[in-house]
């Protein structure tokens, strides 16, 4: 159900992608938020959530804002940090430095991350598509060759179902979809580096599903929420994306 409403909303682009990354930055904030029990209408929380959505705002609405003030994502950014700190004063500790780090770095992990697949969307379907298909593929891949062949863990201290095999299996199939993919559907670099770049994507991927796995067993919970019955939450669905299109930004994929 969650596949058929993301799939055409991705396909049509534009501000139906912006929305859609919007709300998914919104709850998957509120995700760490509830995570940390916290209340969602403490002030803080209302400030990472708000600065989520902010993050996923694509650059050229920032190009057509006039004003004498200089708007763009990092002064943004700093605003939300400057008020998160001020309210730790205000607030008497109750919502102290360690609230604000972690808000702060909630925001920038989720908003961030939605705001590249919003730019990735941007410069075309394809380099859309050529992104989630390697985090489809590795996730599915991994699962499948873990299940048959895996014996070592990958890191039991996280995530003790995750193997070596299985990541080796899913990376490797990644790559050989992506070199099929890039064959028809031709990214910015050649074959021979947008392989190469799939391989790093595949990894950066299966790091992001670590970090959110992470994330869970500090805070003691199982799923990171129950927005999508039988899958968990939003960050559970979208952990890989959130650091694999970023990455792929780094290396110049868009």
């Amino acid at each position: 159900m969650a596949l058929a409403i993301f799939v055409p909303m991705v396909v049509a682009g534009g501000w139906w992608i912006q929305a859609l990354a919007a709300a998914l930055a919104l709850v998957a904030t509120s995700e760490i938020v509830l995570m940390r029990r916290t209340l969602l209408i403490d002030f803080g929380a209302i400030l990472a959530m708000v600065g989520a959505v902010v993050m996923t705002i694509p650059d050229a609405f920032w190009q057509t804002v006039n004003t004498p003030v200089v708007l763009h994502r990092s002064s943004l950014l700093y605003i939300f940090v400057l008020l998160m700190l001020v309210h730790t004063v205000v607030a008497k500790n109750k919502f102290n430095f360690e609230d604000a780090g972690v808000f702060t770095l909630a925001m920038m992990y989720v908003g961030i991350g939605f705001h590249m697949l919003v730019q990735a969307r941007a410069e075309g379907i394809t380099t859309l598509f050529f992104v989630l298909l390697i985090v489809w593929v590795t996730d599915s891949g991994a699962y499948m060759v873990g299940r048959k062949l895996g014996k070592h863990k990958l890191a039991a201290h996280i995530s003790p179902n995750k193997t070596w095999e299985g990541s080796i299996g899913g990376t490797l199939l990644a790559v050989l979809v992506a070199a099929i993919y890039v064959y028809f559907f031709p990214q910015r670099y050649n074959w021979s580096l947008m392989v190469l770049i799939a391989f790093i994507l595949s990894i950066a991927g299966q790091l992001g599903d670590l970090i959110e796995s992470a994330l869970k067993r500090f805070y003691k919970v199982k799923d990171s929420g129950d927005i999508l019955p039988g899958h968990g939450g939003i960050l559970d669905r979208f952990d890989s994306m959130l650091i694999a299109f970023p990455v792929f930004y780094l290396l110049g994929g868009f």
